[in-house]
This record gives C-alpha cells, structure tokens and sequence, in this order.
C-alpha cells in the first residue's frame, strides 16, 4: 500500500461521515495515558485534508520531526482545534480514564466554531452535548483523529521537555514520561517528582 493510498484511506473514512450532511467534523485524541509522569493531552481538531498534510497518520508512526512540520501546518490550516491537559495530581486523584475523558471534553469545549459531530479515538466518550461517537483504533481509520493524535503528542512531548529542564535526573526529554529502565531506575534512587503518577504501579520497583 502506497502512502498516498494510505492517506486517501483516512480522508474516505471521513468523507462518509461527512454525506450525512455533517458540515464539521472534529476528530479527538489523546496522548500520555500509559506514562508514569506528566500530563494526559488530549486534542481536538477540524481540519480538511490538503496535500501538504497527505503525511497525516497516527502520530505513532510517524518520526518526532516529521510529526512536528505536519503539528505547525495543522496548527495553520485547521478551521478550529482545542487541547485539554489533565495533570498528573488530577490523574492520581481520580483515575486515567477519568482524567483522559476530562482533558477530551476540555478539548471539544475549546472548538469554535462548535463541531457537528465528533469522533473520538476508543471506546469511550467525554460527557458532552454534542452528537459524538468512539472509533476503535480510530487514529489508524480518521484523517481528523489521526491530526488530533499528531497534535495531543506534539503537545505533551514539549510539556515533557520543558520539564526534562525542572528534573534533570529523570530522562523526560527522550522518555517523555514513560516507564523506561533508566527512568524507574532514577525513582528507585532520587524518588518522585510532582510530575509522577503514584497511583500507577512500577512492577520494577517493587
């Protein structure tokens, strides 16, 4: 499969979605939920697909620069976009999912003009009043989701460097946040920042 077919996937997905006489369709996506340290973002965007975004995937596979020219474009080119940040403190207090469906819904509530409808990568949906629903793996099917899944990891892996420069010791620049060896090696033996999830269990500290 070629890339441009690849991409004419993810806009077709869409595409079907939009003949249902949905004039804007905002695609939603987080990033951060499986870390151990830092923030859950969650993004929002309605975008139309162009040729200079034909590299739109989920941001998974795509390389950090790439993932950046194709945030700034997005950023540029979207009719409206929100993001919803949800700290490690609030994820601790209530639960991941809690705080995953609270930044999405922060997210949808920053779109102006407000979206027809939203399609939310997952299974679950934020408490909202809009016409919405989940799409399994929806950032390897939506053009929309997967520019949200590129804009909510561009977001938080900057969130993550600017902290590498708060907490020198934890690696966050390169792991942003997430469970890696060295990591849980620095919290065996300089312990917890503020930044760190301690609801989450470390089966390696134990």
């Amino acid at each position: 499969m070629s890339s441009r077919k690849s991409f004419e996937e993810l806009v077709r997905f869409d595409s079907l979605l939009k003949k249902s006489h949905i004039r804007y369709l905002a695609g939603v996506d987080e990033a951060g939920r499986g870390a151990i340290a830092g923030p859950v973002v969650a993004a929002a965007v309605v975008c139309e697909p162009r040729d200079e975004l034909s590299r739109v995937r989920d941001s998974k596979l795509l390389s950090e620069p790439v993932r950046e020219e194709l945030f700034e474009i997005i950023l540029k080119r979207s009719l409206c976009l929100g993001v919803g940040i949800v700290d490690a403190g609030e994820i601790d207090r209530s639960n991941i999912l809690a705080a995953t469906l609270s930044a999405m819904g922060s997210a949808i509530d920053a779109l102006d003009p407000e979206p027809c409808y939203v399609i939310i990568d997952g299974i679950h949906i934020p408490d909202i009043r809009l016409p919405a629903e989940p799409v399994k793996r929806g950032d390897g099917r939506s053009f929309s989701i997967a520019a949200a899944s590129i804009v909510a990891k561009v977001t938080r892996d900057r969130i993550m460097r600017e902290m590498a420069d708060r907490f020198p010791f934890y690696g966050f620049s390169k792991n942003k946040g997430y469970g890696t060896w060295k990591h849980i090696e620095a919290i065996r033996t300089r312990g917890y920042t503020a930044l760190h999830r301690r609801s989450f269990k470390i089966r390696s500290l134990t």
